[in-house]
């Protein structure tokens, strides 16, 4: 069975620095974090590179959170929802850049959704928004490639928020390299160089801390977990014709101080 680490890439991103196992990683995520890696360090062309992971990991989406998203879509008739709309993601949908990404047999395609992710690094019960945020190990981007069809069946989104490899996810940047989403970093989505979304974060509705201390109130997060933080307007479904991702295409999430997250949609099945 392969071993799991957390590694540090390289500049050039053809070596890897190993940080830790992936449990040692999340028993001190902060202090990994503030240490030079001194692991062996590996060509990237023998590793398999994975999202950094527990494998019970809770991963928590927020939907509704740019205002002009809502604007553009089904619940634009809707009354303002009084709190953060939440789903939840199995960490079997997530992957990583480079990783095709299939499109599921009953869909015309695969919709996109550019976003950040922040990264739990301290256990959170009761916190408030000030501990909850302080607790924020670090963030990555996130593509929440969305089968609409399947999302729309019911008011549930789960099986439209579950497609295999469905939730790329980038390399995680400590919070103290990122500073505060209020400060309006760049969120753009390009679909074969076309932009689709641009967008700043401090349009958010629902911040990090806020958020996270609600969902503390009712179960534990712990070190590991991760909150997608909603996706801007500018997404397929919306569109006059609506437009989805087909086998092929390449989708490009770049954020400030983040990086640039690709993915291409699969042309064969490679579900299995």
């Amino acid at each position: 069975m392969p071993v799991a680490e957390v590694a540090q890439l390289s500049d050039d991103g053809t070596e890897a620095t190993v940080v830790a196992s992936l449990d040692e990683f999340w028993s001190d995520a902060f202090g990994n974090l503030r240490r030079d890696p001194s692991g062996p360090v590996l060509p990237v062309s023998e590793v398999t590179i994975v999202p950094p992971v527990p494998a019970d990991a809770q991963v928590i989406c927020m939907g509704l959170n740019y205002l002009e998203h809502v604007a553009e879509g089904t619940y634009r008739d809707e009354p303002w929802p009084e709190h953060p709309v939440l789903f939840s993601r199995w960490s079997t949908s997530l992957t990583v850049g480079g990783e095709q990404v299939p499109v599921p047999s009953n869909e015309e395609g695969l919709d996109w959704e550019g976003e950040v992710v922040a990264w739990v690094g301290a256990p959170l019960i009761d916190a408030t928004p000030e501990d909850a945020l302080a607790a924020v190990v670090g963030y990555s981007t996130f593509n929440d490639l969305t089968s609409r069809r399947a999302q729309k069946m019911t008011s549930q989104w789960m099986l439209g928020k579950n497609g295999d490899r469905s939730g790329p996810l980038g390399p995680l940047v400590p919070a103290a390299e990122v500073g505060d989403l209020r400060d309006g970093l760049r969120v753009q989505t390009r679909v074969n160089g076309e932009v689709m979304q641009d967008a700043r974060t401090d349009e958010m509705v629902y911040t990090v801390g806020d958020t996270l201390s609600l969902i503390s109130h009712t179960f534990t997060l712990r070190p590991g977990d991760l909150l997608a933080t909603g996706t801007p307007s500018g997404v397929g479904y919306a569109r006059n014709p609506p437009r989805f991702l087909r086998p092929g295409d390449v989708v490009e999430v770049e954020i400030d101080r983040l990086g640039v997250l690709r993915n291409t949609i699969a042309v064969n099945d490679i579900r299995l």
